[in-house]
Parts: C-alpha cells; sequence; structure tokens
C-alpha cells in the first residue's frame, strides 16, 4: 500500500482559535474561583500579574483554578512531584485533534460521546481527557504504567461528577507494551494520543528544566526542580521518545483496524526524520504533521493511518453519522 506523506505548517503565532486560553490570565476572576491562588500571584519584571513557573505548588494552584474556571473541575490534585502540564498548550493538541476528525468527516470535526479517543500516559493529571470531554463531549480511555499516577487520574474522574462514564482510567502492566493489554478486542477509537517521554535520561531532563527556567527569565537555586515536577516514565526513558515513538508505531500496526489516527507529540525536530522513516516501513497510508504555535515556541504532533480513502470513508459512516 503506497504511503501518502503530507506536512501542515500554519503560520499563526497564537494558540488555536478554539482554545480557551488565547488571552492573558484573568487572576482576579481565578483567583474568585480558587482563592489558594492568591498567595502565589506577584506582579513580575514585565509589570504583569503571573505566578513564579518554577515553583511546583504555583503551577499546580493555577492548574486547579484553570480546570474549574474554563472546565467545571471541582476536584483536581496530583501527588507530590507528579507531572503538572501548561493546561494552555494541553488544550491545544485536543482542539487540532478535533481538526485532523474532522478533516476526515468533510470538514465537521465530531462532538459526542460516541466519538471515542485513547489517551496513553494520561498520568495523574488526566488533562488530556478532561478539556477533551468537556470541550467536546468525547469519551476516553486513559492508560499509564505508573500505579500511583494511575489512582490519581481515577480519583479525580470519581470526584468530578460530570466527568462519570465519560473517562475509563487503565493500568498498562508491561513496561515492553503500550497498546498491548489496553485495547481490547472489538473496541474501536477515533484517535489516540500521547505526551511520551522526551528525555533519555535524568541528567537529560534537569538540562531542559534549567534551559526553560532560563528562557523564562528565572533562576532556581538549591536543589533542581524539574520543571513542572515528573516522574521516570513521564520525563524520560531509555533511547528517548524516538525510541518511544517508533515503538508506538511498530505496535499500533497490529491495531491498525481499531483506530482511524495514531497521534504522538515530537518535542524535537531531529526526531522526525527517525518517526517519517518507521512510518515508511509500517507502511502507513497516510501522515500529517500538525504544528502547533505558543508564542515563540512551536511544537507539534505526528498523525498516522493505514486506512486508505475507502476505508476512511466506511469509518466515517460508521463512527461519525451516528
Amino acid at each position: 500500500m503506497a504511503q501518502k506523506s503530507k506536512k501542515i505548517h500554519t503560520e499563526k503565532t497564537s494558540l488555536h482559535a478554539r482554545n480557551l486560553h488565547r488571552d492573558r490570565y484573568d487572576f482576579k476572576r481565578l483567583i474568585q474561583g480558587t482563592p489558594e491562588l492568591f498567595r502565589f500571584v506577584s506582579i513580575n519584571p514585565y509589570g504583569d500579574e503571573s505566578v513564579d513557573f518554577s515553583d511546583p505548588e504555583a503551577v499546580k494552584s493555577l492548574n486547579k483554578a484553570l480546570l474549574k474556571h474554563f472546565y467545571g473541575i471541582a476536584y483536581w490534585d496530583i501527588p507530590e512531584n507528579y507531572l503538572c502540564p501548561p493546561i494552555p498548550g494541553r488544550a491545544d493538541y485536543i482542539h487540532h485533534l478535533a481538526d485532523l476528525l474532522g478533516a476526515s468527516n468533510h470538514g465537521n470535526f465530531p462532538v459526542g460521546k460516541t466519538t471515542s479517543i485513547l489517551d496513553i500516559g494520561t498520568g495523574a493529571n488526566c488533562v488530556y481527557p478532561i478539556i477533551g470531554h468537556r470541550e467536546y463531549g468525547w469519551s476516553f480511555v486513559g492508560s499509564d504504567i505508573d500505579s500511583v499516577a494511575f489512582d490519581s487520574a481515577r480519583r479525580i474522574v470519581e470526584n468530578n461528577p460530570s466527568l462519570e462514564g465519560a473517562i475509563d482510567c487503565r493500568l498498562q502492566t508491561s513496561s515492553q507494551h503500550i497498546f498491548k493489554s489496553i485495547i481490547k478486542p472489538g473496541e474501536y477509537y477515533d484517535a489516540t494520543i500521547c505526551n511520551p517521554p522526551f528525555h533519555a535520561s535524568l541528567a537529560e531532563a534537569q538540562a531542559g528544566t534549567k534551559r526553560k527556567l532560563t528562557n523564562l527569565g528565572l533562576k532556581k537555586t538549591g536543589k533542581q526542580t524539574l520543571n513542572f515536577g515528573g516522574q521516570n516514565a513521564e520525563l524520560w526513558c531509555e533511547g528517548g521518545e524516538e525510541t518511544f515513538v517508533k515503538k508506538m508505531i511498530s505496535e499500533s500496526i497490529e491495531f491498525q483496524e481499531q483506530c482511524l489516527w495514531f497521534t504522538s507529540l515530537i518535542s524535537k525536530k531531529t526526531t522526525l526524520p527517525g518517526v517519517y522513516g518507521a512510518l515508511k516501513t509500517a507502511k502507513a497510508f497516510e501522515v500529517k504533521t500538525i504544528e502547533m504555535a505558543q508564542g515563540q515556541k512551536v511544537s507539534r504532533f505526528v498523525a498516522w493511518t493505514f486506512f486508505d480513502k475507502n476505508k476512511q470513508k466506511e469509518w466515517r459512516k460508521r463512527r461519525f453519522s451516528i
């Protein structure tokens, strides 16, 4: 089967048009809903209200406020030192994913619980499923190999009635597998998403944190704190993101009839050639690279499908016309 490769470039320098976080943070409103945020807010060197993004407690408090204000999440917490991701960037992935699915549905992104998404490595924070369900009504399965993260994500779902029946948390018990034992026989997913462990080692992760803090104009003294927290499985793995995504591609072949689009964030441009090569070997029919801009920062995710145009048409009739 011939492979088609297409790269999508976006010229915008801001978040996705449907992203609720395009404007500056309104700390007055956020504090009204989450009073604990008040003690972390101060005036930064540019004369704006902000929080210290090198302080994990400040970042967690900001996330609590954002999730409550924009997505109606009354309970949200994560264990100490677990990944506390920036909400705007997570939302961008979800909105661009909706556009990707819409491109397979005559330009209309699907909404409602019949659209099913698999989040690989959902983490203790469960942020992708929260945003995807609250924005589009999608159903999610969130998997994680870390039992503490799994318990945390499940606790978030159980303590928010608006998420009831919409997010199923599953523990991956094998470090050798990504989709196996998570995707069950007879299950179908319109897309998979993944924020892979970007780094190849702890030292590399810490170096990345130092660069980010420098770019933010912050200096961290004393013991190095990982940017936005994060455990081993969340931040690094042997071989880094390229090895992880290649493994994902190899395993996706087995489940190619059960998923329309497989996707994964790619942090480093240098990872792309290896990923494209693996997708060619896997005989993916179509490959897309979707770039996302957040100010001066550009991130991206790669999407691939094994379905030719006829199979995509059949999927659309079966899944998006319900």
